[in-house]
């Protein structure tokens, strides 16, 4: 029952995982109704003084919270036999053979429960393959013990004899097997979606009508098996692989499950309604435990690889997130660089128009106004200023945060505006900053503020060499051209500095490959990451001295978006 105020989640959170004692009490209570009404359900009754079901979901329910909350519910289990064999089958059994018999079958799955929990370290959530081995692994070795301890009992105990031992217990243990594993795992991947532990969200497709086509196509080849004369139809078994395998492949672990479950229930009722005897409910309960290793396996295999796709996807949404922060903070790291000669290519025009604009107060104070001066001083303000703006734009538009912005651009007017942006300190530098005229080229498609980076990265590093060097005839050369075979435009950035060492070219577009004494080496990776992702590639033309030459291409074909 849900708590006022409390949602189904935390319901199931706080009973699971309750430390006390009245609240495991009244589990425990709950788990021993539980299991009593689905032996009934499920046909228990005795065979060879065994008591046995075409399957065991009762089992299966209490060994998931066996699974999640300990082994102290094994008490439930041992509860739950006694009543069952008391009062569902009306055992002619004795009552220490019955205590004795409940006692095996309780401490053999509490045993089984607690290595489970504490020696394999099973992850109730089932997210992994590995864990659904080791489930219908301890299962099966559960099953396999308590079938030969209750087998041996009734053998001491003369209820049956040597030779029938396998065929007394193989019923018991194929009804234990299926029902771990089907319902075991559906019961724990129930309780992980009340917990949040998992999610439906991958499910907001027309579910309904593809339950509905499922559970028809299963009836209908549950008919097609069931309905031969003698059993005849058995050799139609493969048929229930079509939906559960689609199931599982569909819908993963989850989507496994929840077929089996369907299938187990709709096949064993069938099998009552024909009134198929004891020896063909083990047949089919064995051909069954095979489809639901299958289905199983499937499932889990499915989960892990679309997990994995999701992890996936998660890992390089944060790698492009800290790419863009890497390139906000090396586009920072330009303008920072420059900003001495950018705060005096700005003073240089504020105070041109300062000089201009008192001039014309002064023009405007005199007995005879020279009006004509004054306009032309005036509209000399207005250049100055445009100047000053035109500067601050391009700053701005470089320094701007936010996600990628692809678009067509002109290369010829990316390159002019790096060439503004980077001039202040070519020249407080005395170097000769130039574009070389070139062809007419077609517009490119890109991250036009990215591609600025790396034209801007590469003209500082070509500067810095040359600052180093101490050339008194500096000067860097910008030029783009059209190239084809692929069509592709080449933008290249030269100068007459040091040029660079074979060592040094080597590794030169790694991280934190650098030969300046000051800096960490991330701008040229940084600006290979660009360029790359926009299809292109970025080399060391020439590295010799007096004729260094950084070229990077850009497809003319648009390929894909750069993220």
């Amino acid at each position: 029952m849900t708590e006022p105020g409390r949602s189904l989640s935390e319901s199931v959170t706080a009973v699971t995982q309750s430390p006390s004692w009245l609240v495991r009490g009244a589990l425990g209570v709950a788990l021993v109704v539980l299991f009593v009404a689905l032996e009934w359900l499920s046909s228990l009754h005795e065979f060879m003084s065994v008591p046995i079901t075409p399957w065991n979901p009762g089992l299966g329910v209490v060994f998931a919270f066996m699974l999640l909350s300990g082994p102290v519910y094994c008490l439930a289990l041992f509860i739950g036999v006694i009543i069952a064999e008391t009062l569902v089958v009306g055992t002619t059994l004795q009552w220490p053979l019955i205590i004795a018999i409940a006692a095996i079958i309780a401490l053999v799955y509490g045993v089984a429960a607690a290595v489970t929990r504490l020696v394999l370290q099973l992850d109730a959530g089932l997210y992994h393959l590995r864990d659904l081995f080791v489930l219908l692994a301890v299962a099966v070795t559960a099953a396999l013990l308590t079938s030969a301890l209750v087998a041996l009992l009734l053998l001491i105990d003369d209820r049956i004899a040597l030779d029938n031992i396998l065929t007394a217990s193989t019923p018991l243990l194929v009804g234990d097997i299926i029902g771990i594993a089907v319902i075991t795992p559906l019961i724990l991947r129930l309780v992980m979606l009340s917990q949040g532990r998992a999610s439906l969200s991958g499910y907001s497709r027309p579910f309904a009508v593809e339950v509905i086509l499922f559970v028809g196509f299963v009836c209908g080849a549950l008919w097609v098996i069931l309905g031969g004369e003698g059993g005849s139809g058995l050799k139609y078994f493969y048929l229930l692989f079509v939906p559960v395998v689609l199931a599982a492949v569909r819908d993963g672990f989850d989507g496994a499950c929840v077929a089996l479950a369907v299938t187990q229930f709709a096949l064993v009722g069938l099998m009552h309604y024909f009134g198929y005897d004891a020896q063909t409910f083990t047949e089919m309960q064995t051909l069954m435990l095979v489809l639901t290793g299958t289905g199983l396996v499937v499932g889990a295999v499915v989960s892990e690889r679309q997990n994995a796709a999701h992890r996936m996807q998660i890992a390089e949404q944060r790698l492009r997130e800290k790419e863009a922060e890497a390139d906000q903070a090396a586009r920072f790291s330009l303008v920072s660089g420059m900003a001495a000669a950018l705060a005096h290519e700005l003073n240089q025009p504020m105070t041109a128009a300062r000089a201009l604009a008192r001039s014309v107060q002064h023009l405007l104070e005199g007995n005879a106004p020279d009006l004509p001066r004054a306009n032309s001083n005036i509209t000399n303000v207005i250049a100055q200023i445009d100047h000053a703006s035109g500067v601050m734009r391009r700053m701005r538009d470089f320094l701007r945060r936010g996600r990628p912005h692809v678009s067509t651009f002109d290369v010829s007017e990316m390159l002019h505006d790096t060439v503004a942006l980077a001039r202040p300190d070519a020249n407080a530098r005395g170097i000769d900053l130039i574009i070389l005229p070139g062809e007419k080229l077609p517009l490119a498609h890109g991250d036009r503020i990215q591609l600025q980076q790396v034209v801007l990265n590469l003209v500082k590093n070509a500067m810095e060499a040359l600052t180093e060097a101490k050339r008194k005839d500096g000067q860097i050369q910008l030029a783009a051209s059209e190239a084809s075979a692929p069509s592709r435009i080449e933008i290249s950035v030269s100068d007459n500095g040091p040029g660079v060492t074979p060592e040094l070219a080597k590794s030169l577009f790694e991280p934190l490959t650098t030969s300046k004494h000051e800096g960490l080496g991330l701008g040229l990776s940084i600006s290979q990451t660009i360029v790359e992702s926009h299809g292109g590639r970025i080399w060391l033309q020439s590295g010799e001295p007096g004729q260094t030459e950084f070229r990077f291409s850009l497809p003319l074909e648009v390929a894909h978006d750069p993220q």
